[in-house]
């Protein structure tokens, strides 16, 4: 939060265990979402369910499918770098046995 009279981000550093990191890492939508971005969701989504449970479901349910889906994304990210890399690594070996 930035503060108002100096205009810089009020930062603080705190601890967590290894667990706890994962499962924050686990509930990221997109890759470059930061920790204080989760953390904020999980807040905003708390309070979202306790005025309306049913929207805070809805909520879930949609932050649930993007999860999945960078998740699938991630998946097939792999697979596909690793067919690149094993068709660079069969070229090299053609180029070599020439």
């Amino acid at each position: 939060m930035a503060n108002k009279r100096t205009n810089k981000l009020s930062i603080t550093t705190i601890k967590l265990e290894k667990e706890t990191k994962a499962r924050l890492s686990r509930l990221k939508e997109y890759e470059k979402e930061t920790y204080e971005e989760v953390i904020r969701k999980i807040l905003f989504v708390l309070n979202k369910v306790r005025k309306s449970p049913d929207a805070g479901n809805r909520l879930l349910s949609r932050i649930d499918k993007n999860i999945k889906r960078k998740s699938l994304y991630g998946k097939k990210q792999g697979a596909r770098e690793q067919i690149i890399k094993e068709k660079k690594e069969s070229e090299e070996l053609n180029q070599n046995q020439e």
